[in-house]
This record gives C-alpha cells, sequence and structure tokens, in this order.
C-alpha cells in the first residue's frame, strides 16, 4: 500500500485454515503428538499464494469476533446454529471449531508473528470486515484470498480487486472478477450483497425471502436494479411482479430493512497502524526457530522461508 504499483494481498485466515485442517491428515503431527496439520497446511498455503502470485504486501486477516453483537442485534438467527458455547454478555460467544483445530489457532498466530506476516484482527468485526476495510483503503490491486463467497461483493474490474477462490488447496484457485460473476450469478459485485441477502444463506443462518431463489433473485435484480428498486416495486401496482413474489416480499420487509447492513462488509473497521510489507526475513528468528522445533513445522516452514527470501 505504498503507491498504485503495489499489489496487496489479504488472506481470511480462518476460512484458510479450516480448508487447510480438512485437507491435511491429521497424521501430521508435532513431536508431542499434538495435531500440526492446520498449521503445516496454512504454511503451506502462504508458499504457494506468495510464489504464484507475488505480492508486496500481505495480511492475514482475523476473526476477532466471529459472530459480532452488532449482527445478531439485527438478525438473531445470524451464525446461531454455529454457536457451541454461549457467554456472558460483552463477550463473543465460542464457535463450533473440531477439538483438534482449537490448539492451533494460537500456534498459527504464534508463528505468523514471528514470520513478522501483518496479522489484524479489530474487536467486534469479523476478518470480512478487516478485508473489506483494506480494500477500501487500498491504492493498488488486491487479490482476497477466500473459501467465502459472502466476499464477492468486493470485486472491483476497475481498482483491479478480485478474489482468489480455492477450488483445490490454493493451487488451483478461481479468478474471480465482474465477468466471472455476471456469467455465474447474472449479477455484478454492486448486485451481489444485494444477491446474497435475497436467497438467503443457511450457513450463516440468514433466513432470505421466501421463494427468492438465486436464479429469481438475480432476474429482480437485473429487472430493477438494486434491493430498494425491487422493495420500490412491491408498492407499485404496475410492476411486473408475480402475486406470489409481491406478496414475499411485503411479508419480508422487517427482514430486508435490516439485512444489507448485516450482509455487506464493513468499510470503516478502525485498523491499527501494521506495516503489511511481506517480510524477506524473519521478524524473531529465534522465536521461530523455539516454534519449529516444537511443533515439528520442519519442510513447510523451510520452504515458506526459502520463498519470502528470493
Amino acid at each position: 500500500m505504498r503507491g498504485v504499483t503495489r499489489r496487496l494481498m489479504l488472506l481470511d485466515t480462518a476460512s484458510l485454515y479450516f480448508r487447510a485442517y480438512f485437507g491435511v491428515p491429521d497424521s501430521v503431527k508435532a513431536p508431542d503428538g499434538t495435531p500440526v496439520n492446520a498449521v503445516r497446511g496454512l504454511l503451506d498455503f502462504v508458499d504457494r499464494l506468495v510464489k504464484d502470485h507475488r505480492p508486496d504486501d500481505l495480511v492475514a486477516c482475523m476473526d476477532a469476533d466471529w459472530r459480532p453483537q452488532w449482527r445478531v442485534d439485527l438478525i438473531p438467527s445470524y451464525k446461531a446454529h454455529r454457536v457451541a458455547v454461549e457467554t456472558e454478555a460483552g463477550r463473543p460467544d465460542e464457535e463450533q471449531v473440531p477439538d483438534t483445530l482449537s490448539p492451533q489457532v494460537p500456534v498459527i498466530e504464534e508463528v505468523l508473528d514471528a514470520l513478522g506476516i501483518a496479522r489484524v484482527g479489530v474487536e467486534g468485526y469479523e476478518a470480512d470486515d478487516v478485508i473489506g476495510t483494506f480494500t477500501g483503503r487500498a491504492d493498488g490491486p488486491v487479490d482476497i484470498v477466500t473459501g467465502d463467497r459472502d466476499l464477492y461483493q468486493l470485486v472491483d474490474d476497475k481498482r483491479g480487486v478480485r478474489v482468489l477462490y480455492p477450488l483445490k488447496g490454493v493451487g488451483t484457485l478461481q479468478l474471480t472478477d465482474e465477468t466471472w460473476l455476471r456469467e455465474k450469478y447474472g449479477v455484478g459485485a454492486s448486485g451481489y450483497a444485494d444477491l446474497a441477502l435475497l436467497r438467503g444463506d443457511p450457513s450463516d443462518g440468514l433466513p432470505g425471502v421466501p421463494g427468492i431463489g438465486e436464479k429469481t433473485a438475480a432476474k429482480l435484480l437485473d429487472q430493477f436494479g438494486d434491493l430498494a428498486g425491487i422493495m420500490a416495486a412491491v408498492d407499485d401496482p404496475k410492476a411486473k411482479l408475480t402475486p406470489s413474489q409481491r406478496k414475499r416480499l411485503d411479508e419480508s420487509r422487517p427482514y430486508v430493512a435490516v439485512a444489507p447492513k448485516v450482509v455487506r462488509v464493513a468499510g470503516d473497521v478502525p485498523l491499527p497502524d501494521v506495516d503489511t510489507a511481506l517480510p524477506h526475513a524473519p521478524r524473531d528468528p529465534a522465536a521461530l526457530e523455539g516454534l519449529a522445533a516444537r511443533w515439528g513445522l520442519g519442510g513447510s516452514l523451510q520452504r515458506l522461508l526459502i520463498t519470502l527470501g528470493e
């Protein structure tokens, strides 16, 4: 972010370490027998991403709050099915995470810090919001690496913002630009959030508008422009809506009124002042050496260090 020629890469870190956890055998263990498949898998992911895309700046974006209360206040079902333990007011609920993954997350954080890779999470916000704010502030092109389609809303061909969506590890990535979005969903990036909230998303606990699936949502957005245009058509007896569509949209007004704030990523997160430059050498070599020995990070870490030093 030091001029228009620098390329920024933003990692949806939790999305990637979940993929690493399920993609790398749990037989990959530290010397003490603790599984480190997510740790080593994530290091392999970062190595491949840096090799293939050569970013100038890299930020591992974190979920400081995976289910922010301000989103829950608007839609109580938001990610409710993924709550493992409800906590006292003011603290994030605990998310359902595999027992052998949870202990690996602090190790991932320590390794990233020792490497000197910027790691940013902000209280009260999800990684998506951190990514959205970094993207909005970037001066140059941005590559967003995520397995979460919600971030398609940030794609911007004019600004060089694209989503790299892993299809198989990170060696095979779907390069998502506005042309791809229109071919796949019938909407551009600006319409994707509206399509998502109309369609709903069971994985996030978003109900959507009953009877309005993905294809119907895309047709309505093409016909009326955006969500506001669709809702204005509900009040216009001359608008070409079927009686069923008009009824369901009308009955869903309370949801439609609050869903945009929940579905759209925040762009105003108070980001800390961090050095986002991709490191060429570890920030803390002694700490990294200790972590490598304790957790048996072996070739995964060595390959990444060689790549960073190139």
